[in-house]
């Protein structure tokens, strides 16, 4: 049975991530994710679980890399340095083709930065952040509701393709209170004949290892893992659209930023001015058709971001350069309001 209640949008992640099937947490405190970490610290002991506050964002890292190689769901939680911290360990889960979460919520920087809700992480989490090619499956909530079920889905994605997911939200939607209804509890029954659980004299060993000394095996598992990739930008692209049946504008936004958007594009229309909003769920994979299709009927794009202007660039990139993108954005823990929004969709149709 679903139920719904008011909660923080952290709490929300980790509770979600409870009745998804994940009995193993291992983080270290960091503004605006701590509230996160200080859930599970609570309810574990209480299903069993393990909460385990490591002495490093890299020693918690590495401990997730442990309790993945057993095929249990496993996750930690950080904030933007916390992360920068943990990208070697995340390059070697996926080297190691592993699933297990991490969440991001983001917040300014770079360097220590501060502490107020940021964007400005999206190139680390879709073009991989640590050394070596390799992706992970990045999920963007713009709400309460959606920080539950994309944790959630976040670790089914994972299991599914064997890789290793992120959440990537910001400090806005981790501090958040919002009714959300919770996912029922999963029985989390996927089997894993990877996994290194003991043999039973029943196998062969199973080897957990990113380690490959002859290069032509490591092309060759490197194309191979691409070509995993390639289903993955098939099949998993996930967007909102809104008001994109007429549109002759184009916002592009995701997170805390689309919430803002979808006020200035009410507002647009109000005005007489047709424009819509598409909403990256996934950013990885980017979500490059729908994009490619407002391409061919649009006169321009608006990215709305909360960094210097990251996911422009997979925008003239989804859309082929055919159209203007433009940036309207804040920085710095800034967040742009639909004033702003609407002033940079009027400039862009040569209105203001």
């Amino acid at each position: 049975m679903s139920e719904k209640v008011l909660m923080k949008g952290n709490e929300a992640i980790a509770e979600a991530a409870i009745r998804a099937g994940c009995k193993h947490y291992f983080g270290y405190p960091i503004t605006p994710q701590t509230e996160v970490a200080a859930y599970m610290a609570k309810k574990m002991p209480k299903i069993g679980g393990v909460f385990l506050q490591a002495e490093s964002e890299i020693a918690a890292i590495n401990m997730v890399y442990g309790v993945a190689g057993t095929g249990k769901r496993v996750m930690t939680s950080s904030s933007s340095p916390g992360v920068s911290l943990k990208q070697e360990g995340i390059s070697y889960i996926a080297g190691s083709d592993l699933p297990a979460l991490i969440v991001n919520v983001q917040r300014g920087g770079p360097g220590l930065g501060g502490i107020q809700p940021s964007q400005s992480d999206y190139f680390q989490a879709t073009k991989g952040g640590g050394h070596g090619d390799y992706h992970l499956i990045v999920l963007a909530p713009d709400s309460v509701q959606e920080m539950a079920d994309l944790t959630a889905l976040a670790f089914d994605l994972a299991d599914k393709y064997r890789m290793p997911s992120m959440l990537l939200a910001d400090g806005t939607l981790g501090q958040m209170m919002e009714p959300v209804e919770l996912p029922a509890e999963s029985n989390n029954s996927v089997e894993k004949p990877w996994a290194v659980t003991g043999t039973e004299c029943k196998r062969k060993h199973n080897i957990i290892n990113s380690l490959y000394l002859k290069p032509e095996i490591l092309e060759k598992t490197n194309f191979e893992r691409y070509e995993r990739y390639k289903e993955i930008e098939e099949k998993e692209p996930r967007y909102e659209s809104f008001m994109m049946e007429d549109a002759e504008y184009c916002v592009v936004a995701f997170g805390i930023a689309a919430r803002v958007s979808k006020n200035a594009v009410v507002a647009a229309r109000k005005e007489g001015i047709k424009v819509g909003l598409i909403r990256p769920i996934t950013l990885w994979p980017f979500p490059k058709k729908p994009l490619a299709e407002a391409a061919e009927k649009v006169k321009g794009f608006v990215s709305v971001e909360l960094s210097m202007g990251q996911m422009i660039e997979d925008i003239n990139l989804s859309t082929g350069c055919k159209k203007p993108v433009v940036l309207c954005n804040r920085a710095g823990g800034m967040i742009p309001d639909p004033e702003q929004v609407l002033k940079t969709i009027k400039a862009l149709g040569g209105k203001e």
